[in-house]
C-alpha cells in the first residue's frame, strides 16, 4: 500500500504537537487528520476509519492507551502507534497488555524519522 491509500488520525491535547505530526506525515504523503481530544477522534471514526492512529498516552479525559484499547475492540484492523515524555506510560501499557493488547510506544520527542520508520513497519505488515 503506498502512502497516499494510508489514512493516519493523529492525536494530541498539545494542538501544536498534532499539527506538527499532521505536517510531517503529508508532505510524506499520508492522508491525515489531527485531533486535539480523543473523544473527537472516537466521534469520527463513526464516519471514517483510519488505518493508523497515532496517540499521546497521557491525555486529560481519556488516556491514549485506553484509546487504543476502545478502537481495537471497534475495529480490530487498526493499527496503533503511541508516544509518550511521561514515564507513568508504562504502567497504563501493563494495564492494556494484561487485557491481551500490545502497542508500540515511542518517546517524545519523537523524530520524524523514527515516526516514519514505524509508521512503514506497521503499514507493511
Amino acid at each position: 500500500m503506498n502512502t497516499a491509500e494510508i489514512r493516519i488520525f493523529v492525536v494530541d491535547d498539545e494542538p501544536i504537537i498534532a499539527r506538527t505530526l499532521q505536517v510531517i506525515l503529508r508532505q510524506d504523503g499520508f492522508a491525515v487528520s489531527s485531533f486535539k481530544n480523543p473523544l473527537e477522534l472516537l466521534e469520527q471514526l463513526d464516519e471514517e476509519m483510519p488505518h493508523v492512529v497515532i496517540s499521546d498516552v497521557m491525555m486529560p479525559g481519556l488516556s491514549g492507551v485506553d484509546l487504543a484499547v476502545q478502537i481495537k475492540q471497534r475495529y480490530p484492523s487498526c493499527k496503533i502507534l503511541l508516544f509518550s515524555g511521561a514515564a507513568s506510560a508504562a504502567e497504563l501499557l501493563i494495564k492494556a497488555s494484561g487485557l491481551g493488547h500490545q502497542f508500540r510506544l515511542l518517546s517524545k520527542p519523537v523524530h520524524p524519522t523514527d515516526l516514519l520508520k514505524n509508521l512503514r513497519e506497521m503499514t507493511e505488515a
